[in-house]
């Protein structure tokens, strides 16, 4: 996860002039792809029963999606001027691929002050997908919701990916925003794939940025599949979080930063073994500002029954040639740095050459993220790490050195990821979310550590 984010202390006053439309054009082509998984119907009619329509500018009035539609973004879409998108279970909303280098394509973001309401059901979940026949990730640009809530940016900036600031409300950060129950909404049962349109070197959507988004807005059963930048981006904000998949993105799977202080609790995070971002592509990763600067709020992130999935094998977990960039790689299961603080709980990681990896590099005075973990202001407990290198690392200045945990943490290095942990299949060829239960034999069932039926929860809405 690398971003260039710009400060904008205002917006220009021309930029504040502009006023878009919704555009609801009629299609009568019919594009469901019978090949994936969508939805079942919903409660005005199965997806493309109403035929398509094609959304594009701001909305700026409340506005309802219904699931017998089909709906494309052309270009960003913005919720703006306090509106509230309302999304029926079983809505298929598809991300229309741009054709001009520079440009994102479709996407969606709810500015500060507006609101999505979108709830889906197991049977019925509302999806946001590419519009192309054959998908690939990067396709559109993603989700992102703007908040009020607190970060640490000293200055309003841009999320990610967003080019220019077109519309009030699309900046968050800076001492006016902080409303910590800020409500932007929710989301529930919600897949979003094939997202993250990288509009410039390390300057990408993710599946879905939480921008300085408030406790007040929920966020529950969300998948994240094959995403071009990060899976979960948490920039700032207080919002919790729980019941995430992160399938396959080709860089971060979860990202906490710049102020974020919420609870994610019960996630699954799969790495994609056919690809790793040039950045270097971890598990978690985690930060509070560059340069470990100590701005305030810290971050400080818990995270509560995790599952993290690297790599089958050493080899695989060593490359430094991966696609699509040829020099991608794989990185931590767990990376902490640049002055982060965090609470790591009843969590599974395998599958890379190093597990939860602490730097205490930055900054370079003064407490860091390993010396907060030492003197207890963040906690590991009870986890389970398999490595092939080295389970519990200290990054310093001149290398890696590992660190025995607090007691209550386990280790592992093993040429097979899985000997020791013992998930019911990981690696398989067919994947399914009953691959990635503890069996009963497995340390974190014997342990007590997982709730019954761990993972369990994933079956009918989602997609691997």
């Amino acid at each position: 996860m690398k971003y260039n984010i710009f400060s904008l202390p205002l917006l220009m006053p021309a930029l504040l002039s502009i006023t878009l439309t919704v555009s609801c054009k009629k299609d009568n082509k019919q594009d469901i792809q019978s090949n994936r998984v969508v939805s079942a119907g919903g409660p005005s009619g199965p997806a493309g029963a109403c035929g398509e329509t094609t959304l594009t500018g701001v909305i700026t009035q409340n506005t309802t999606l219904k699931s017998c539609m089909i709906y494309k973004l052309s270009g960003i879409v913005y919720v703006a001027n306090n509106a509230v998108l309302t999304i029926e279970p079983g809505t298929l909303i598809k991300g229309i691929k741009s054709t001009t280098p520079g440009n994102q394509g479709g996407g969606l973001v709810i500015t500060q002050g507006a609101q999505i309401i979108a709830e889906g059901t197991v049977t019925d979940p509302i999806v946001f997908t590419s519009y192309e026949a054959t998908p690939a990730s990067g396709d559109w640009a993603g989700v992102t919701i703007v908040g009020k809530a607190p970060t640490n940016y000293p200055a309003p900036v841009l999320p990610p990916g967003i080019g220019s600031a077109i519309v009030p409300g699309v900046t968050f950060g800076g001492a006016g925003n902080n409303i910590p129950n800020d409500n932007s909404g929710m989301l529930k049962y919600i897949r979003i794939e094939y997202a993250g349109y990288e509009l410039s070197t390390d300057n990408s959507m993710s599946g879905l940025i939480l921008a300085g988004v408030g406790r007040g807005t929920l966020l529950d059963y969300i998948e994240i599949y094959k995403s071009k930048g990060d899976a979960f981006s948490f920039l700032g904000g207080t919002v919790n979080a729980s019941h995430l998949l992160a399938i396959d993105p080709l860089d971060e799977l979860f990202v906490t930063t710049r102020g974020y202080t919420g609870t994610l609790n019960f996630a699954l995070g799969v790495m994609d073994i056919g690809r790793a971002d040039k950045s270097r592509s971890n598990g978690i990763e985690s930060d509070n500002a560059p340069g470990g600067s100590p701005l305030l709020p810290n971050t400080h992130p818990v995270y509560n029954y995790f599952t993290i999935v690297g790599l089958p094998n050493q080899s695989a977990a060593s490359i430094t040639n991966g696609i699509p960039s040829g020099i991608g790689r794989y990185g931590h299961a767990a990376y902490l740095k640049n002055n982060t603080e965090f609470d790591i709980n009843k969590s599974i990681f395998l599958g890379f050459n190093y597990g939860i990896v602490l730097s205490s590099t930055t900054p370079l005075t003064g407490p860091n993220t390993k010396t907060k973990y030492d003197n207890g202001i963040s906690t590991l407990t009870n986890n389970f790490v398999h490595a092939y290198i080295a389970p519990y690392v200290e990054e310093t200045a001149t290398g890696l050195i590992p660190f025995i945990p607090m007691p209550g943490n386990i280790g592992y290095t093993t040429p097979a990821p899985n000997t020791d942990l013992l998930l019911a299949n990981p690696y398989g060829s067919t994947r399914s979310i009953s691959n990635f239960i503890p069996t009963p034999l497995s340390p974190a069932k014997t342990a007590g550590a997982f709730p019954t039926g761990n993972i369990t929860w994933a079956n009918g809405w989602t997609r691997l």
